[in-house]
């Protein structure tokens, strides 16, 4: 499998909003000019969380809070966690019980998701504060980038194959980078909770409501399990068990992802008009005719508009069509981005190709990935032989975890990958089309929540809070944390958005 594939899907993997980009907080001014306003014991600044355009900015406070980097070691390194706080709209300061935002990856940093965070926990917001806390490895928490001598990123090959021994190298130049500012081995989700309940603790909050996207529910599964008492409601949305080893099943996921998208076109008389191939025979298609030639294509830049060159290979659709599979609307340009290539037409692909690698580039910290993953997931890993028939095959997780052969590896608690068991009230949400973390697996976690509740989105995809109604009813639980007397109903209005079935969009 070429780094193409391992690039795309490593950031891809259990990530609640890929795609999503954000920055680092921008200061409303010099830092004398910056007034304090307390939140229990941390002290705050007003700054704003700058997305990279003016839609996607947001008014927050900031802060720096320290905490040790072994906790077993309290005199020793200290690390500071960025935190964002959103505070309630409500006249009075809002309820005493805040809500934490636990961001997806492994890898994302929860105050680069500012913009998104607030559009789905607007009606939350009307009564409680915000509150987002970069992951360790992440974002301004010491982030585990990897970097060279000179401070500059360092590129992992984009397209060429690489071998074990190139993979090692890249690895052993990141540790480099990192020698002297960060242990790899205490990056890991054990130690993200008690940073996240010491961060509580510092706040003045006997009890925290956590929404968790993706990897951030096994963050938010785990903190209920240690710090039960101080756990008030947990929404989970795209929902990974804790027994789930990140990576190891998306061969079969994708696969079921397709053939639910198949089966919607076959449902539909003018996509299956317009696509009598489905959506799986049509990509195999297209994937067997580029093994045996990968095609030379001119194509135009998505960002500049000039006309480029590139090489389409297997692992350029493959990569693309997963990711696509994350969203319905760009799932819905599937069947006519491989019909025309079926036809030899690749120029739309490589640049839907181009502006996805150039959006998802950024998105996850790959340092703090593998914390997690070669800590947690990586022995767990059993090949399945059952991948290799599949579209993404065994390569997946193969490289998936390829890193953990040289990166440092901590240890997690005992009982990490213990199912949740616990009366606190919760939600979980999925998407029907999930190519990730599909409904079945928030079933699985349902089974110990007897005061929770499961909602299944029709036609959507990986990560389903803030669409349609759902602000309305996730304010709705935080508020009474009653799940099971939620009207849902308003679910009953989306629809999977229709395949386009040309340039023009979608037929009438």
């Amino acid at each position: 499998m070429r780094a193409t594939r391992l690039s795309l899907l490593a950031l891809a993997a259990g990530a609640a909003l890929a795609g999503c980009s954000g920055g680092a907080p921008a200061p409303a001014g010099g830092d004398d000019a910056r007034p304090t306003r307390m939140f229990g014991q941390i002290p705050f600044h007003a700054c704003t969380l700058d997305g990279g355009n003016a839609a996607t900015r947001v008014e927050a406070q900031c802060a720096t809070f320290e905490v040790p980097e072994n906790p077993d070691a309290p005199q020793g390194r200290q690390i500071g966690l960025d935190i964002a706080w959103l505070p309630a709209d409500a006249s009075d300061g809002g309820t005493a019980d805040p809500v934490f935002f636990l961001a997806g990856g492994p890898g994302q940093a929860a105050t680069e998701l500012a913009a998104q965070i607030n559009a789905g926990l607007r009606e939350v917001r009307r009564q409680r504060d915000i509150v987002l806390v970069d992951q360790r490895g992440t974002g301004d928490s010491n982030p585990l980038t990897c970097t060279g001598a000179d401070g500059e990123p360092l590129d992992l090959d984009a397209v060429a194959l690489p071998s074990d021994d190139v993979l090692d190298d890249y690895v052993s130049r990141c540790l480099a980078g990192l020698d002297g500012r960060a242990d790899p081995r205490f990056y890991t989700t054990g130690n993200a909770i008690r940073d996240l309940d010491t961060v509580r603790a510092a706040l003045g909050a006997e009890q925290i409501n956590l929404v968790g996207g993706s990897y951030g529910t096994r963050v938010a599964q785990q903190y209920a399990m240690a710090y039960p008492q101080h756990t008030r409601s947990i929404v989970l949305d795209g929902v990974a068990p804790n027994d789930l080893v990140i990576g190891g099943e998306f061969a079969h996921t994708f696969e079921d992802a397709l053939a639910l998208q198949s089966k919607q076109c076959a449902q539909d008389a003018r996509c299956r008009e317009r696509f009598p191939t489905d959506l799986q025979a049509q990509l195999r298609g297209v994937l067997d005719t580029l093994r045996v030639a990968p095609a030379t294509v001119t194509y135009r830049d998505p960002t500049t508009g000039a006309e480029a060159q590139g090489t389409i290979t297997p692992d350029t659709v493959t990569g693309l069509a997963f990711l696509f599979s994350y969203q319905p609307q760009t799932a819905s340009l599937l069947p006519l981005m491989l019909d025309e290539a079926a036809q030899g037409r690749y120029g739309p692909l490589m640049s839907l190709y181009q502006l996805m690698n150039s959006s998802f580039g950024g998105s996850m910290t790959r340092g703090m990935q593998w914390s997690v993953i070669c800590a947690e997931d990586a022995d767990r890993y059993r090949e399945d032989g059952r991948a290799t028939g599949t579209i993404l095959g065994p390569d997946v997780a193969r490289m998936f975890f390829g890193a953990c052969r040289t990166w440092p590896t901590g240890t997690p608690p005992a009982n990490h990958t213990a199912a949740l068991q616990t009366d606190v009230p919760a939600l979980l949400m999925s998407g029907e089309l999930d190519p990730v973390t599909p409904p079945a697996y928030a079933e699985r976690v349902l089974a110990g929540l007897p005061n929770g509740r499961h909602l299944v989105f029709k036609g959507q995809s990986h990560g389903t809070f803030a669409l349609g109604c759902a602000p309305k009813l996730l304010a709705q639980f935080i508020e009474t944390t009653d799940a099971k007397a939620l009207d849902a109903t308003c679910l009953d209005a989306m629809r999977a958005v229709p395949p386009f079935t040309s340039f023009n969009g979608w037929s009438p």
